[in-house]
This record gives C-alpha cells, structure tokens and sequence, in this order.
C-alpha cells in the first residue's frame, strides 16, 4: 500500500496532550488511531481489472484488424493469421491487461478517487468498529470508552462510542468534533483536527460523565498510528 504520510513527533504529542486534557474533567475514555487505509479493496481492483479485460474484447471485436496488425509481427504481413493464433493472442492480451491493471491499480497514489464514497464509508467504519471493539469497547468498569478514528486516504472519519455513553448520547451529537476535524485535515493539519476533535468529545463526555473521585485512567491517552 502507498504510504500518505507519517505524523511526527510533535504531532503525535499533539493528539496526546489533547486527549489528557479532555478527560481531565471527565470519567470518559478517549482512544485515538490515525491510519493511511483501512482496507486494500482487493475486491475493487478485480472490479476494474475485469472490465479493463472486457474493454479490450471489446476493442478486438470492433476492430479485428488490430488483431492482424499485431499477428502481423509474427507472420511478417504474409496472409492471414491463423484462427487459433489469432485467439492465443487475444487471451494473452487480456491476461495482460488484467494484470496490469489489477496490480497497478494499488500503486496508484490517488487511487481512491477511483474508489465510490460509499464503499469507502462502509469500509472505514467497518475497521473503526473493529478497532473500537480491541481498544475500547467495555475496557473500562464504567463502559464510557469512545474511539476518534481517522483514515488520511480514504477522508473518512468515525466516532464509535462505548454503551453507556448511547445511551445518554446521541450521534448527532459528534457533529461539531467532525467539522473541527474536517476543517483542519483540509487546511494540511490532520494533527491540529484530532486535537480539535478531541476537545470537543471531551466537552461532550464532561457534560454527560464529570470526573469522580474514583475515576482512573483506564486506557492509553496516546495517539495510535497504524
């Protein structure tokens, strides 16, 4: 998988910082994870390899004389290819383009415009799901674990919250931590968004779960980078 880019030191004390100071008024859990991808949609590059391949037919098919033309390397241009050596290079030809075309299609940089925001969407909050049942989910005695979990490439983000904080809180609620993240990853500071972020599901936690006395720090305040 192309790599996007990799936070830095100080953006990684950024996120952390941010995440202590939010709960510092809270009973609630904050885990943060930042990734390039959440998937390598495998399933999409075949997609595309496939219909590449039915292009190509297609091509040969209105235009036979492509066919010859090629044929014509071998034979030196004297008469017409025979049937079966016209079909041996035709199934050559798609075998190459779909493997072209289902490998290259991974090292594209910007691949994931090719890919409909929708089965991005699924996609990465499929893996939040997954990362939030690992890290958070019923990790702490008082069930108030929520995951901030962001994917680069794929400009998705997700908010997964733990039991106890459904049932006060409703999604919609996330709303403002989504826009101040979106408005800094687009502004080039993805770090400076999770901050945001995270400040604001604080807020959220705070009003719902104020700190007691006997709250302890259940999980890790600091940013995860997979």
């Amino acid at each position: 998988m192309v790599m996007a880019r990799r936070f830095t030191a100080e953006e990684h004390a950024r996120v952390t910082a941010a995440v202590a100071e939010a709960e510092r008024g809270t009973d609630g859990e904050i885990v943060t994870i930042v990734t390039d991808w959440s998937d390598h949609y495998h399933d999409v590059s075949l997609y595309y390899a496939g219909a590449a391949m039915l292009a190509a037919l297609g091509l040969f098919a209105f235009f036979p004389d492509l066919l010859d033309a090629k044929l014509a390397l071998f034979t030196g241009g004297w008469g017409e290819a025979e049937r079966h050596l016209q079909l041996a290079l035709l199934v050559v030809v798609q075998a190459l383009v779909f493997l072209g075309v289902r490998f290259g299609f991974e090292a594209l940089p910007m691949r994931g415009v090719l890919i409909p925001g929708a089965v991005r969407g699924r996609r990465v909050r499929r893996r939040a799901v997954q990362f939030f049942k690992a890290s958070a989910e019923k990790r702490t005695a008082a069930r108030v674990g929520v995951l901030l979990y962001v994917s680069l490439a794929e400009h998705r983000a997700e908010i997964v919250a733990d039991e106890a904080i459904l049932a006060k809180v409703e999604e919609g609620v996330w709303g403002e931590a989504m826009v101040a993240l979106v408005d800094k990853v687009r502004a080039g500071d993805p770090a400076g968004g999770m901050a945001d972020a995270v400040t604001r599901i604080g807020a959220v936690l705070t009003t719902h779960f104020p700190k007691t006395a006997t709250d302890q720090n259940e999980l890790p305040d600091r940013l995860i980078e997979l």
